[in-house]
């Protein structure tokens, strides 16, 4: 029986405001999605019904608290399509702000377009991403997107948010609740919103300007972070920063040598990655 495999990219926020809470008691956001060659890979396969799920790491369930289970479970209701065998061999991390879980239940979506040869509206497949995440639009197709309302409001981009990117992901994790709840409490009634996708069109990308307001809440709760940071910004990247709610913070170089270096300050306490934006080239 055919055996389909794909990977499943990260995602990191370059710079992110929280505007205002809605009525739902979601937040509506500000911020730029960068897709990077970071990820996990999922093979997909047929079977007569039901999902079958298995991988490398023994936090995931064979249940709908599982995204790549409930992702097959929703496209399944709307497409009437049998079954699947998923396995899962993951390296993105839990509650990094990498997008891991988003990343995995789009490429489930994706995959099974593939695997059972459909070809649905991308308006249908966005609704089913939609009601799994927040962030799970994004990766059906990745690249550099600005997002709004709750992310969920993308607009595409072509190219990519230059440079080699070292990863950083410290061992803690970091709830993405607490840290909007955390928020709401110094949330300021009105807030001036910054046009990042506009400011990566002058000649020098003001980064500066590219803050992520998560940082307020986390780094005082997690001075750890503080820390990373500092020795990051020594070795003069162009960009840093915590990516969504944490803990995984970031820095651009402008070449891959640059990172590298800088890599070894940390490559012996934490997990450390170098990526590259992946980019999407509209059409």
């Amino acid at each position: 029986m055919e055996l389909l495999s794909f990977r499943s990219y990260a995602k990191v926020n370059v710079g992110l405001q929280i505007l205002n809470q809605r009525p739902d008691g979601f937040h509506n956001i500000n911020t730029l999605f960068q897709e990077l060659d970071f990820f996990d890979t999922i093979e997909l396969q047929k079977r007569k019904n039901g999902c079958e799920f298995s991988s490398n790491v023994n936090w995931l369930e064979n249940n709908d608290s599982n995204l790549c289970v409930l992702a097959w479970k929703k496209f399944s209701e709307k497409y009437g399509i049998g079954g699947v065998s998923i396995k899962l061999d993951k390296n993105l991390p839990s509650g990094g702000g990498l997008g891991g879980g988003s990343s995995n239940a789009a490429t489930i979506l994706k995959g099974l377009c593939s695997l059972y040869s459909i070809r649905p509206k991308y308006e249908e497949l966005r609704n089913i991403a939609k009601g799994l995440g927040a962030d799970v639009p994004f990766f059906l197709k990745g690249g550099l997107q600005s997002a709004s309302g709750i992310g969920e409001c993308l607009i595409q981009h072509s190219g990519c948010i230059q440079g080699t990117y070292l990863i950083i992901i410290p061992s803690f994790k970091i709830d993405t609740s607490w840290a909007y709840n955390s928020y709401k409490k110094i949330l300021e009634d009105e807030k001036e919103e910054v046009n990042f996708a506009g400011l990566l069109k002058r000649d020098e990308i003001p980064f500066k300007l590219f803050e992520n307001d998560f940082e307020s809440i986390v780094i005082p709760a997690y001075p750890e972070i503080a820390t990373i940071k500092e020795k990051l910004w020594s070795r003069r990247p162009k960009f840093v920063s915590l990516s969504g709610s944490g803990s995984t913070v970031f820095g651009i170089f402008d070449d891959e040598a640059e990172a590298k270096s800088a890599e070894s300050l940390f490559s012996h306490r934490y997990s450390t990655f170098i990526a590259n934006p992946v980019t999407h080239m509209l059409k």
